[in-house]
């Protein structure tokens, strides 16, 4: 079967992010612009969305978990077991036709399981979300990335890093599908504590703000069952249109902002690819679980 046509975006310069800002088109053009990159992230996922039908600025986004009325019937999507019992039919991302469908749908970010749809409970990659307490403490966020993925290659693991498009970055690691989500999010929180005990005044996996008094927050909890992260080259809900970038560990230096690359500047990143091959960099998390238990004993 060929590709499919790509479908019409409907009122294409509706602006989306700010007067002035990027437009329906223009969220388009980028998808369509990163789609060889992004789609490996997203093919056979589990996706959640946002929708903004009147724009960041105006009333009415919500969030959409499950697939919704009138999506076409050529959209694909999967049946997954809910937490609290029976199934969510939910939308998965195969190729560029959806992503265009999608942007027309006035959906951004896209957010992804850990686990593809044939085997939910046993993702294929950990992620590590660092959030500054402070909005201009980036380069604290940059400091943090650096130390998660010293331990986790310490463990066995390789580590990838992406800014968010928000404030922070994900340190990603590619794992092999071995190890139930409850096991690699209780391994994931082991990590981010030991990480946060080597410099306790700088970072600390507190889940409550009132407790992490300004520093770097180590978020373990995305690599729990059903949970979702933001897609890489995914576009956020934020004025200007920032996306989420796949970045080298070179470009941290000197890198201000986890807002760096926006949908009207990403053309430059134009056959940049950081993540290339990430696939083949997934490693065992049951030797790499092993190892941290013989670390900590």
């Amino acid at each position: 079967m060929g590709a499919r046509t790509l479908p019409e975006v409907h009122h294409p310069g509706k602006e989306l992010f700010e007067p002035g800002g990027p437009t329906k088109r223009e969220l388009a053009d980028h998808c369509l612009r990163v789609a060889a990159r992004m789609l490996p992230h997203l093919r056979d996922r589990p996706l959640a969305v946002q929708r903004w039908p009147e724009g960041i600025e105006g009333d009415g986004g919500f969030f959409v978990k499950n697939r919704w009325a009138g999506t076409p019937d050529w959209v694909p999507s999967v049946s997954v077991p809910r937490e609290s019992g029976g199934e969510a039919e939910m939308v998965v991302c195969r190729d560029r036709a959806t992503l265009v469908w999608l942007c027309g749908q006035d959906a951004f970010p896209l957010h992804t399981w850990m686990s593809r749809a044939d085997l939910p409970r046993t993702p294929d990659r950990i992620v590590f979300d660092l959030d500054p307490s402070k909005a201009r403490d980036f380069a604290g966020v940059c400091a943090a990335a650096r130390d998660v993925r010293g331990e986790v290659e310490a463990l066995g693991l390789a580590a990838f890093v992406m800014t968010t498009g928000s404030r922070g970055l994900h340190v990603v690691c590619p794992i092999r599908r071995q190890a139930d989500c409850d096991d690699v999010k209780a391994f994931a929180r082991a990590v981010a504590e030991r990480v946060a005990a080597r410099r306790p005044k700088e970072l600390t996996t507190a889940v409550r703000k009132e407790k992490r008094r300004g520093r770097v927050f180590i978020d373990y909890l995305r690599n729990g069952y059903a949970q979702l992260a933001v897609a890489p080259y995914s576009v956020r809900a934020r004025p200007g249109a920032p996306v989420a970038a796949p970045v080298g560990w070179d470009e941290l230096d000197g890198l201000e902002s986890a807002g760096r690359w926006t949908v009207r500047n990403f053309a430059e990143r134009d056959g940049v690819d950081p993540w290339q091959g990430f696939r083949r960099y997934a490693r065992s998390p049951t030797a790499a679980i092993s190892r941290l238990e013989r670390a900590e004993e």
